[in-house]
This record gives C-alpha cells, structure tokens and sequence, in this order.
C-alpha cells in the first residue's frame, strides 16, 4: 500500500509565538519520504524537532511577528511497526483525562455495553452507538468540549466522537487513546481523529464517524485525548488561522468491514 500525504498551514503571528506543531506522520513509519519546512514572510524559519511518545514527533517553532506557512509532505509505502502497550500505557490509558470524562460515564457505559465480552463486538457496539447517537456538524464545538458535553450537545466533529469513543471504553476497563492521522478517503479532508483500544494483545482503530476506511490511515501524533494530539499548540504569542490545506491519497481504496478488528499500518 501507498499512501501520499500533505499539510500546509498558514497563520498570522501577531505576537512573538512559541508554537508547536503536530503534522510528521510518525515516527514508526519506516518507508517514508518526506519533507517538512516552516517560513515567515517568505524566508525559511529554523524549528526544532521533538520527539514524544509512540513515535510522535513535534516540530518547535520560535516565531517572530508576520505570515508564518508551515508545510509537509510525505510518501509512505508499506506499514508502520506495531506499538505494542507497555504496563505504564495500560494504566494511563484506561484513566480519565482532560476531554475523556471516562469516571463520569461509568453508569452509561455499563448500561449499555456491559454485557458484551467480545472484544470485536465491543468496539464495534461502542462504535455504533457513538455513531448514531450523534450528528456529526462542522464547527458545532469548542475546543474546550469534552465526551460529556458531546454527548449532551448529541453533535460534533471527528475528535468528539473520538473522546466520546475513548471515554466510554475507559469506563469499561478498556485502555483507550485518540490518535490524529491523515485519512485517505476523507471528505470533506481534513486533519483526522480517530480511537485505538487495546483488546487482544494490539491496538484496534475505533472511528466513530465512518468516513474513512481503518486500514488506510497514517498516524501522526497518539495520546490521552486531543490535549496530546493537537496538529497546533500555540505555548506563547498571538497567532491567528488564517488557511489549511491536507491531503492523503491511497493507491488503493479498500472497503472497510466495521465488524472486524482493525490495526493501524
């Protein structure tokens, strides 16, 4: 499988900024060609990579006032090596976090899924019920939501359903994280979110939404919630969106049997 991959960021620094990005696709990637560079007013702009966990890797951008563009592109063939959880990750990652209230939906969680012992039927349980009881509404959230208030408001967008997703599987003992990708078959394109449960000694895609086949996915960044897996983190400074671009491409679109269990490559 071939994949191809592409950001480009604009923005208006209107204060001195630390900012730090998230659009490498991962590290665990080993067949990857790739370019990445960031400039300010048409002049090439120094960063730093970072890197984190899972084979993140974080680009550290100190920038001055004026346009800054930050843009990437990759070609990846083949898959990425499996990342395996370690005794740490399975407790972190069946803990509450900042936008996956998992010790509030217990009583939900229960009522609904705690009959099922199968792992694959779990997921797609939960995936299902995620994904008809809301509506997926552009620009319907805040950055500031979290899985309980999505599931009041019954909308939102890819990273809602995903720590919807996330919360309620933590609330079932399951280890659970969101993980951004570029998603080929995505429409409209854009940055992507999705859920990975460990169940069966791997982790297994969880995407709510359905808009894009499982198996194509590419990882950029994997955490607790969107808190570790933002595209942009402005740490200090003004900055303001002013346009983004993505695209991921597959050589292949396959279909994707939401009752199976999915790894991503």
């Amino acid at each position: 499988m071939k994949r191809d991959v592409a950001s480009r960021i604009e923005l208006n620094v209107t204060e001195p900024a630390e900012l730090v990005f998230s659009i490498a696709v991962s590290g665990q990637h080993t067949s990857t060609a790739e370019h990445i560079a960031f400039t300010l007013d048409g002049e090439p702009l120094t960063f730093e990579p970072v890197p984190d966990a899972h084979g993140t890797r974080l680009q550290k951008v100190l920038s001055p006032v004026g346009r800054l563009v930050a843009s990437y592109d990759a070609s990846i063939t083949g898959g990425a090596a499996a990342d395996v959880a370690s005794a740490t990750d399975l407790i972190i990652y069946r803990r509450p976090s900042r936008y996956a209230e998992s010790d509030a939906l217990g009583p939900t969680a229960s009522a609904e899924f705690g009959s099922i012992t199968d792992p694959a039927e779990l997921l797609a349980s939960v995936s299902s019920w995620v994904g008809t009881h809301l509506s997926y509404v552009s620009g319907s959230s805040l950055p500031t939501d979290g899985a309980i208030r999505t599931l009041l408001a019954r909308q939102g967008v890819c990273r809602d359903y995903a720590h919807l997703t996330v919360a309620l599987l933590r609330a079932l003992n399951v280890p659970a994280r969101l993980v951004s990708v570029y998603a080929p078959g995505l429409l409209p394109m854009d940055f992507h979110a999705v859920a990975e449960a460990w169940v069966e000694d791997g982790w297994h895609v969880v995407d709510a939404t359905t808009l894009a086949p499982r198996s194509t996915l590419v990882r950029i960044a994997t955490g607790r919630d969107a808190a570790d897996s933002a595209f942009l983190t402005t740490i200090s400074g003004r900055v303001d969106l002013v346009d983004m671009e993505v695209m991921a491409v597959v050589d292949r679109l396959p279909n994707d049997d939401l009752n199976q269990l999915v790894r991503m490559h």
